[in-house]
């Protein structure tokens, strides 16, 4: 079974290269594509990349059976609790309600998704350093990102080179090159070029966001939480239209860039700071998606002495991951919150007697 669709801009401008459309059931993302430079989009369901990002989903099943469609194995119920979501930088999200989709047509045309572009902020708007590029290095960039569409990363590499060395301004495709050099491990090299993207454009927030991630896995608290801090304040008068924007670039990856913040502040004993952060985290991401936000913020209660709250956190970590490799240890923690709390509750009836 295949859903087929276009996606189209409100203003009819050519559309960005990087347009993703994700199907969501029940909050959790089963499947992503990229359109094609026109974009258009065919999405398999049933298909090995179906449920690729979501761990916790049930595999699909292709024999079928009771209360499930026979080609593609999916209940008819669950789709009904889909949605077609289509996004990409610049332009606000765009969402497509699957309830009435036809679950025994093998074919079903969506029509067009039109995506509106977001109203400019300052301070975070896309600069046209990118639209400014010859049409030699839009071409090889846009080969670019094909191949890597296709895993094919060495000649991804190749073409992303080939763009910003026709024009050396090229932050996307900058950026692009360093998510290659990542895949191919390429540590290093991939960080001087995440770097080079942000000294071309400061205000193109994916390069800020993937150097963040290499200092929270390396433990660089203060550098973690300056990349962080550039995405978050950039407009410090405007929070509300930051968060629009990179919620346009990626939903998730503006729940990222205030979970790798609340991490540095918390680790650098700016307790009040963190628990701003985490709350927005997981105020903007899927709760499925994060759950070490609610043992970061429990972390956050209780070394504010609030344990109640703090095991509130932690049940809520382990409803969202019942299968933790660490569920001993957040359950020992758990005893020991209540433990305390319970000491607490004793200390304050002692109080007011």
């Amino acid at each position: 079974m295949f859903l087929q669709g276009r996606v189209a801009t409100s203003d009819n401008t050519p559309i960005p290269n990087d347009v993703l459309v994700e199907r969501i059931c029940n909050n959790k993302v089963r499947q992503q594509l990229y359109t094609s430079s026109n974009g258009d989009f065919s999405m398999q369901l049933g298909s090995k990349a179906d449920t690729f990002l979501d761990a916790t989903a049930e595999p699909t099943s292709q024999s079928g059976g009771a209360g499930k469609d026979p080609v593609i194995g999916i209940p008819r119920s669950e789709l009904r609790n889909c949605e077609l979501r289509a996004s990409t930088a610049g332009f606000h999200t765009s969402v497509i309600d699957l309830v009435a989709l036809d679950a025994f047509g093998s074919n079903v045309d969506l029509g067009v998704i039109v995506v509106q572009r977001s109203a400019k902020i300052k301070g975070t708007t896309l600069s046209a350093i990118p639209y400014q590029a010859p049409k030699d290095a839009r071409r090889a960039y846009e080969k670019g990102l094909d191949a890597e569409r296709k895993a094919n990363f060495a000649s991804a590499q190749k073409y992303f080179e080939t763009a910003v060395g026709i024009y050396p301004k090229y932050a996307i495709a900058w950026f692009q090159l360093g998510n290659v050099l990542q895949k191919e491990n390429q540590k290093e090299a991939a960080r001087t070029v995440f770097i080079r993207a942000t000294t071309i454009d400061n205000r193109f927030l994916p390069p800020y966001l993937s150097l963040a991630s290499m200092a929270f896995e390396e433990g660089n608290w203060p550098v973690l939480l300056a990349l962080t801090d550039h995405i978050l304040n950039l407009d410090p008068l405007n929070h509300a239209a930051v968060t629009a924007f990179i919620v346009d670039l990626d939903p998730l990856n503006c729940a990222d860039a205030y979970f790798y913040n609340a991490v540095a502040n918390y680790k650098l004993n700016k307790t009040e700071d963190a628990e701003k952060s985490a709350l927005k985290a997981e105020h903007i991401a899927l709760p499925v998606r994060f759950p070490q936000l609610h043992l970061l913020l429990s972390e956050i209660f209780a070394r504010k002495n609030d344990y109640a709250t703090a095991i509130s956190e932690l049940k809520t970590y382990l409803e969202l991951a019942p299968n933790a490799t660490n569920e001993d240890q957040v359950r020992a923690q758990l005893a020991k919150l209540e433990k305390l709390n319970g000491s607490l509750k004793t200390s304050e009836k002692a109080d007011h007697m």
